[in-house]
């Protein structure tokens, strides 16, 4: 069953939605809690608990993409890796090859 936000963020098949809307509720929740506490005025302490709820989300949203991207970079390049390495093994161009040749002309 999917669950869209708002009508077109889809938590369910979204990276990273479904964490940032969790965070975001917690922040909500603090920041409401605590500016009520604080001052005791109820309608600027929701208004600072929807504030804290956008800051909370899209703060979370960006730093989960980034480490999302780092990951997909750092899965791509090793896949790459792997496949020049199934490539260029036992050949000419294999770097491995000359290092293990240089090693017995030492030995």
């Amino acid at each position: 069953q999917s669950f869209k936000l708002l009508g077109f963020l889809d938590v369910k098949n979204v990276p990273c939605a479904r964490e940032s809307v969790l965070y975001g509720s917690l922040g909500s929740l603090v920041m409401g809690l605590g500016h009520f506490v604080a001052t005791s005025r109820v309608r600027r302490s929701c208004d600072v608990a929807v504030g804290g709820f956008i800051c909370t989300m899209l703060g979370y949203w960006f730093y989960c993409r980034y480490n999302l991207a780092q990951q997909r970079i750092r899965q791509r390049m090793l896949r790459e890796g792997m496949k020049n390495r199934i490539l260029f093994e036992g050949s000419y161009l294999d770097p491995e090859k000359e290092r293990t040749g240089s090693e017995r002309s030492d030995s």
